[in-house]
């Protein structure tokens, strides 16, 4: 139903100068999505409050409500292109009125799970990247052809916007940090097994596919809801925290599209935060994360840490270890490595999670999981407050070489679902005794006793595409170097 719409706006956009890339056509799509939304809300509101003999105050003062500034109606329904602003009028009122009287509502809202505050905080974030003003008219012509009516047109709608969050991932280095696999995530979900009025977080919440598969997995568990429970779904059991602007923004719109109308993200720097300071009120019953990998945090945030080191991921499952409430579930995507890197903050790390949590499954993924990432990963299933004393261990093989052609799907993980409730041995899964592991390195490493190691076979387009990369980055690499040398020439 709306697809082409979604097409329509991607061509628009591939047209504007102000717009480079996937990420680009991501963003600028959803602030303009956001405020189509934030109209459709704000008329079910009015009109539950007229129902109810009830006066509903706006949150947008008139001339920068949706049906004002961007879609004003003729009497035939349509945008009346008379009064609607387009071309230099449209960029001068979005770039020096809009965007700054939006911005405003951080400052006055109540509180940082409002929506008013959801609205400050989007547009404190990002700014219009759209230059042409006759491009962006037309944008909105498309944005407001989408309907937020019923449950069918936001499912129809949070799909395609899954699709561009996608095609993002795919596009680049950048992207695919907000994208971990639809299938991986839904079988994290079903080992964690959430219940409902259980809290479930996310501290490195990218595109926020985690939150939304829980949403859509405790409600279909759940059909017959009661409308204290619906709340309790929408206000107090989704959280998560994001440090890069643009996937808090399309966290936002993502869990928006999904159901959810003022999500719990909160956009910080999780790692910056005193793990000291962690009270019981900030703990929660479900961690579900993919956090990112090899970044390099200060030194300073490095500090609120017992085990230093570098690498983020190994700082941020410390953290999900701390904010875990006592009998708390994890399920949490990191590279294979630190099952046996040396060094020691991985092996102080895997003492750590065996001797306080018990690190029941481990998920050996095959390499290709993560389109475009040269790094193999591993998912840890964990419960805090009991140690480990077995750890269950399933290899991942679908039986062909993964990539953009071929993704991971549903099927590939069945088996592994199924297996995991009872820990049953297989060809692909067997169970490690933690008394046998080495007690000075606590070595997990992945060694399949049934099936012999894996060897990852690499397509020749795979190999090709990689020689290619290297070489564009010699060439730069040169050029600079080049670049350089002339400019010392020129100073002798």
């Amino acid at each position: 139903m709306f697809e082409q719409a979604f097409k329509n706006i991607d061509d628009v956009l591939w047209k504007d100068a102000g717009c480079t890339s996937e990420l680009d056509y991501t963003e600028q799509t959803s602030w303009l999505l956001f405020l189509k939304y934030l109209d459709a809300l704000e008329n079910d509101k009015a009109t539950e409050a007229a129902l109810e003999g009830k006066k509903y105050a706006p949150i947008l003062d008139l001339p920068y409500r949706w049906e004002t500034w961007a879609a004003p109606k003729a009497a035939d329904g349509k945008i009346d292109h008379n009064t609607a602003l387009s071309g230099d009028d449209l960029i001068q009122f979005v770039n020096a009125r809009l965007f700054p009287y939006l911005q405003g509502f951080k400052a006055k809202a109540s509180g940082p799970n409002t929506i008013e505050y959801k609205i400050g905080e989007i547009f404190g974030e990002i700014k219009n990247r759209i230059q042409s003003g006759y491009n962006l008219r037309e944008i909105i012509d498309h944005i407001d052809e989408l309907r937020f009516a019923s449950q069918t047109e936001k499912h129809e709608l949070s799909h395609l916007y899954e699709a561009k969050i996608k095609n993002m991932g795919n596009a680049g280095r950048n992207g695919g940090e907000y994208y971990t696999p639809r299938p991986l995530i839904r079988a994290i979900v079903a080992v964690t097994a959430p219940r409902l009025g259980e809290t479930i977080c996310d501290p490195a919440v990218g595109s926020a596919g985690f939150l939304c598969e829980a949403f859509d997995y405790l409600r279909a568990a759940h059909p017959q809801r009661t409308t204290a429970q619906d709340r309790a779904l929408q206000e107090r059991t989704f959280y998560g925290k994001e440090k890069k602007s643009l996937a808090y923004v399309i966290a936002i719109m993502n869990m928006i599209l999904h159901g959810i109308e003022a999500p719990n993200i909160i956009h910080t720097n999780t790692l910056a935060e005193n793990l000291a300071d962690v009270q019981e009120r900030d703990r929660f019953d479900i961690i579900v994360a993919n956090p990112p990998f090899g970044g390099k945090e200060r030194k300073e945030v490095q500090q609120n840490f017992p085990i230093r080191t570098g690498e983020t991921a190994f700082l941020f499952l410390q953290h999900f270890i701390k904010i875990l409430k006592a009998g708390g579930r994890a399920g949490v995507v990191i590279k294979n490595t630190f099952l046996s890197n040396t060094d020691n903050a991985s092996v102080s790390l895997r003492q750590k999670l065996l001797e306080e949590c018990n690190l029941h499954t481990v998920l050996d993924c095959p390499g290709g999981t993560f389109i475009g990432a040269g790094v193999k990963t591993v998912v840890l299933f964990f419960e805090k407050g009991t140690k480990t004393r077995k750890v269950w261990f399933y290899q991942l093989d679908p039986g062909r070489n993964m990539g953009k052609t071929n993704p991971l799907n549903d099927a590939d993980l069945a088996e592994f679902i199924a297996l995991q409730k009872t820990k049953a041995d297989s060809p692909k899964s067997w169970s490690v005794d933690v008394a046998a592991i080495d007690p000075t390195t606590f070595d997990l490493s992945v060694k399949n006793p049934n099936g012999g190691e894996e060897i990852a076979h690499r397509s020749p387009q795979e190999i090709m595409d990689e020689i290619a990369a290297l070489d564009a980055e010699s060439a730069e690499v040169l050029g600079n170097i080049k670049q350089l040398l002339n400019i010392d020439k020129n100073h002798v």
